[in-house]
């Protein structure tokens, strides 16, 4: 069956000043329905303006800005504009550096949103004859329920496989002649790497042909290699849960940038310290405002994700503007299989244990395709005499940072003055020797 190259064609290569001009009316729609929330209220009396001072689409700097800790210090519904009642589903963050972040969702929230990721999976060449394999973990974390919506939305045959279990994975991929998959670059290198051990060939054993790739940074070089292991097309993905989840951005075919769909967000590129517009192409904080969102639309959201505005239009047809391969963060947050983690998050577990000292190093290496997190913590005494009492130890602490930070880390209990400060005294908490970019 012949398809066309775009799901929705009047949306994608819609003329750009057309599109400005839907984005200006859903801007103001979005602006007067944020009335609706106490916290927004306050914002606007705070900053002298209401929502008839948008009039324009520059105009959206006139408007406050939204952080992750102003979805903390509301927890759990105060950036709501509709009643509990009209919402279906919500889905948070663990929470686990404080309150978690709250999102809420209408039917019609969730409805764009499939729609959303499903104009991506077609750009990418997903079609209904496709059979989908979902490696994201489901409940809370957006990357299960975003994607497998999305695929059903194209009427591909879905594998909601969650995460982890690479042997199962495999067995799935071959059994159910699985073409399309969704993973975590790690994870998709994780899957190779079994394939081989199990002696599966994945060019010749399996008909995959598309993969989908976000939730952690990565080098080209890495997306490159994968593609040759696999025998695929790796594609990159954006996502926030702020915003909904996957489906903010994707790459096309062309793989140079990732189109950002403008009919539901209104983009800026800042620079982190003085927030103003950096030049197109120059590195910045990208900052989102929803404009298609009923239940918690949020205005120039600070994502705290660093990239480019990519200059020129795109071979493959969409007006849609593009950013680049995401630079990393503008905060301190890790970001390890997928999972945003704080270094705080490690030090509290860490404290709980008398036996330990406060010195330790959290150290990220790249092994074997797989990205790994090492903790080495000094211990207050030595005891190494006492073998099974280091092993009880180390196995517990591990036990405790897995429940806090959702992975395994790799332990090592150290002697006193083991790990060096700087000449300032001041403690040298992350070492990332990943190759990112």
């Amino acid at each position: 069956m012949e398809y066309s190259s775009y799901l929705h064609p009047e949306l994608e290569t819609m003329p750009e000043e057309a599109l400005r001009q839907l984005q200006l009316e859903r801007l103001q729609k979005t602006v007067r329905h944020c009335m609706n929330s106490p916290f927004y209220q306050e914002k606007f009396a705070e900053l002298g303006i209401t929502p008839d001072d948008i009039k324009t689409i520059d105009d959206v700097r006139k408007l406050p800005f939204t952080t992750k800790d102003d979805l903390r210090e509301h927890y759990p519904f105060g950036l709501a504009c509709v009643p509990l009642r009209q919402c279906t589903r919500l889905h948070s963050s663990s929470g686990t550096t404080g309150n978690p972040t709250v999102v809420l969702h209408t039917e019609r929230d969730l409805e764009e949103w499939a729609q959303a990721v499903a104009r991506c999976l077609w750009m990418v060449g997903s079609r209904p004859e496709d059979v989908f394999q979902n490696s994201a973990g489901y409940g809370m974390f957006t990357a299960g329920l975003g994607f497998q919506y999305g695929a059903e939305k194209l009427g591909m045959l879905t594998v909601p496989a969650a995460a982890g279990n690479t042997t199962r994975q495999i067995k799935f991929i071959r059994d159910f002649g699985t073409t399309v998959l969704h993973a975590i670059p790690s994870y998709a290198s994780r899957i190779y790497e079994v394939m081989r051990e199990e002696g599966v060939d994945p060019r010749r054993d399996t008909q995959l042909r598309v993969l989908c790739i976000g939730a952690e940074p990565h080098s080209e070089e890495q997306r490159k290699r994968i593609e040759e292991n696999l025998g695929v097309k790796a594609y990159n993905s954006y996502g926030i849960s702020e915003m909904m989840g996957p489906g903010v951005a994707f790459e096309c075919p062309e793989q140079n940038g990732l189109h950002i769909w403008e009919d539901y967000f209104i983009v800026e590129v800042l620079d982190p310290t003085t927030l103003e517009p950096v030049k197109e192409g120059e590195l910045g904080e990208l900052v989102l405002t929803t404009i298609n969102r009923e239940a918690m639309p949020l205005l120039r959201y600070r994502t705290r994700d660093l990239t480019r505005l990519l200059p020129g239009t795109c071979p493959c047809g969409r007006t849609h503007r593009r950013i680049s391969r995401l630079q990393g963060r503008s905060d301190d947050m890790i970001i390890l299989k997928g999972v945003n983690i704080f270094p705080i998050q490690i030090e509290k577990i860490l404290l709980k244990f008398k036996e330990l000292s406060t010195d330790y190093l959290i150290t990220l290496k790249t092994e074997n395709g797989n990205d790994t997190m090492t903790v080495e913590v000094e211990l207050r005494e030595l005891f190494t005499d006492d073998y099974q009492r280091l092993q009880s130890l180390t196995k517990e602490i591990t036990r405790q940072l897995k429940d806090e930070i959702l992975i395994t880390p790799k332990v090592k209990l150290l002697s006193k003055g083991s790990i060096k400060t700087s000449d300032e005294k001041k403690a040298v908490r992350v070492q990332d020797f990943r190759k990112l970019f």
